[in-house]
């Protein structure tokens, strides 16, 4: 066989059904729990208080009325736009929920409801294919003037991603045609042509999403637009300011936001100059999802180099534990390197999120684990403890030390919420939340060429098709409690490829057997590589490391120095008040401390729980009339500490929680 006629040979994965018990569940709470209940508080029905998500007394919180604005823009209604100028994009999210969820198991209802939205979009839809409801309510004439603050191309992107996903579910065309006739509306605006705006949103999303939209229509404008928008951003600094200036004696559409520094929008240099991660969380990685997409679209190396740059600094130097990330909530942003605050810092889900789109699109240009392990970090800790296990209430903020009394007290810690509100002011998390527990199946596998790559340990039924072959996979383990999974093959005819194990980081020990047999092949960039020709019944067995394992922090990471964090797997474990009493902050782990690990069938809907012995410092009767001491002995007595998965915190009662440790 020649190499040309190898290379051509490929891999694609039709579809994934999902059936792993932990991540079912979650499945089953987006569809039955999340899409109806954000359906009724989009549409002002829920009986919930709406929370702002810091002390702000302009943060709108009255109602959603998300799908109202789109009535009164289609004129169906008659009224003024409430909320934030972004609120449409809470409608596109759900949208693209629905989408994936429709994937996972079809729902006539489901689909009828949606196939309303998309209907009542297409109204509200200008006859050029803008389609913004503030703008189209309050200020028509205002269209693309206020970018850094206008978020009129965020809210496209979104629309854009719900669309590309309706359609691969539906096959809904009018949904495709409100993103297409959008997109061209905005390339007719923004481009280096004579006539067009030579410039770029506040708040990055349109580039990811653009992308999306042209490996789905291959219509190369739409590519070539998301170039335009990454390697135009921070060529001109004085973009948004001439914009300001162009629009002096108007209203802000948001306050306060000409004060922001231009890194806060990843404006202050081009793209291939950054090399550390700035500004704005969530907008970082939303334009790094976007730089690496684009990067593998059209093959190009040196926007490549710029992610990894930017990856780097993340994830090496301003990256939690738990895969948040945001080290303050002034700018919602990044600070310095080890800068890692636990009780002040932002780590809002969002962002998470974003980190774990950046990774999937680093996947598809390196098969590299570095990535898979990071989103997997993520999602285990980062994302999913962004909502109650009800599926109506979350956070905004995921700290990693909280104490109710000064959340309630301290305005610096405002943003730290002891327990999960029913809905925000600004509610971009619960609908992205959504969508992206909607679309676990898309995480599962990645491919290049003739590999597959089994990128995450979930049960699942997956169909892929190798050159015209039918074959289908079949993951079953019990992860994240267990370490254990076996996929099984089935195929039409004998089949030659290339089959990759991530082996996790956290794994010092791993056992892999073909068929009973085990084999110690050499790891390529955290994968194990298993090529062979593949038959039906082919069976592959892999054995995590599951101990409990002790973390330790940089140590110019002051915040966590002598200090540990507990992990199991991809967990990672936190101490609560409700298992251990107040005055987290005064137990250490001693040197010869001893773990258990025990799986509880009932707390959280079945969660893995660690016993550990431990030392609680004594605090003497003397110290209640006094501040400061002088040579006070430190006392300890023995106690008992439970800790529980990080994502469950704050599911059971309001109090204190911890994720690093002290040690002795």
């Amino acid at each position: 066989m020649s190499n040309n006629v190898q290379a051509d040979k490929s891999i694609h994965v039709n579809k994934v059904i999902i059936n792993d018990q932990f991540w079912k569940r979650y499945a089953d709470i987006v569809k039955t729990e999340m899409i109806p209940y954000q359906w009724e508080v989009l549409n002002d029905r829920a009986d919930i208080t709406i929370e702002k998500e810091r002390n702000d007394q302009n943060i709108p919180s009255e109602k959603s009325h998300a799908i109202e604005n789109f009535k009164i823009a289609a004129g169906l209604k008659e009224g003024r736009h409430y909320g934030w100028v972004f609120q449409d994009s809470d409608v596109y999210k759900w949208l693209e929920a629905v989408a994936y969820s429709i994937e996972q198991e079809h729902d006539p209802q489901l689909i009828e409801l949606a196939d309303g939205v998309i209907d009542l979009l297409a109204l509200a839809q200008e006859k050029d294919g803008y389609l913004n409801t503030y703008f189209t309510i309050e200020a028509p004439e205002r269209r693309f003037k206020r970018l850094a603050e206008s978020h009129e191309l965020y809210c496209a992107g979104h629309y854009m991603e719900a669309a590309v996903a309706y359609y691969n579910a539906t096959k809904n065309e009018k949904a495709l045609t409100i993103a297409c006739k959008l997109a061209d509306c905005i390339d007719a605006s923004f481009g280096n042509e004579a006539g067009k705006i030579k410039g770029y949103d506040g708040h990055e999303e349109i580039e990811l999403a653009l992308a999306k939209l042209y490996e789905l229509t291959k219509e190369k404008r739409y590519l070539n637009l998301c170039q335009f928008f990454l390697y135009e951003r921070g060529q001109d600094t004085s973009f948004f300011v001439r914009q300001w200036q162009e629009e002096a004696g108007e209203n802000a559409v948001i306050g306060g936001m000409n004060h922001l520094p231009l890194s806060y929008y990843q404006a202050h240099k081009p793209i291939l100059e950054q090399e550390s991660a700035e500004g704005h969380a969530v907008r970082l990685v939303y334009l790094c999802a976007g730089m690496a997409d684009a990067a593998f679209l059209s093959k190009d190396e040196e926007m490549l180099q710029a992610c990894k740059k930017l990856w780097k600094s993340i994830t090496a130097k301003r990256m939690y534990i738990t895969g948040g990330i945001g080290s303050t909530v002034h700018g919602e942003a990044f600070t310095s390197d080890y800068d890692l605050p636990n009780d002040t810092m932002y780590c809002e889900t969002c962002a998470s999120i974003g980190l774990i789109f950046f990774a999937q699109n680093m996947l598809k240009n390196e098969a590299d684990s570095t990535y898979s392990d990071t989103l997997e970090r993520a999602l285990y800790n980062g994302v999913i403890s962004g909502m109650a296990l009800d599926g109506k209430h979350f956070f905004y903020v995921n700290p990693l030390e909280s104490n109710p009394e000064n959340s309630l007290k301290d305005p610096g810690k405002s943003h730290v919420k002891p327990t999960r509100p029913a809905w925000f002011g600004c509610a971009c998390c619960p609908p992205n939340l959504a969508r992206l527990l909607a679309s676990i199946h898309k995480y599962l596998y990645s491919q290049k060429g003739d590999c597959l790559y089994a990128n995450l340990y979930i049960a699942n039924k997956a169909e892929i098709d190798w050159n015209g072959k039918q074959i289908e996979i079949t993951q079953e383990s019990n992860y994240p409690w267990e370490g254990e999974a076996k996929f099984q093959f089935q195929l039409e005819e004998p089949a030659e490829f290339g089959f990759c194990l991530r082996i996790p980081a956290w794994s010092k020990t791993y056992k892999v057997t073909v068929n009973g047999i085990e084999i110690s092949d050499s790891l390529m960039n955290g994968y194990m590589v298993i090529r062979r020709t593949w038959e039906t019944g082919d069976e592959i067995c892999v054995t995590l490391d599951m101990s409990i394992q002790e973390w330790s922090a940089n140590p110019h990471v002051k915040a966590d120095l002598n200090k540990i964090a507990i992990q199991r797997g991809p967990i990672v474990y936190c101490m609560e008040e409700a298992d251990n009493g107040k005055c987290l902050h005064l137990f250490r782990l001693p040197k010869n401390k001893q773990y258990h690990y025990r799986y509880d069938s009932e707390l959280f809907g079945g969660a893995g729980l660690i016993d550990v012995t431990a030392e609680k410092r004594v605090v003497e009767q003397e110290w209640e009339s006094q501040l400061y001491s002088q040579g006070m002995a430190e006392l300890y007595e023995a106690a008992s500490l439970t800790l529980i998965p990080y994502y469950a915190w704050a599911n059971r009662s309001v109090g204190e929680m911890q994720v690093w440790l002290a040690k002795e």
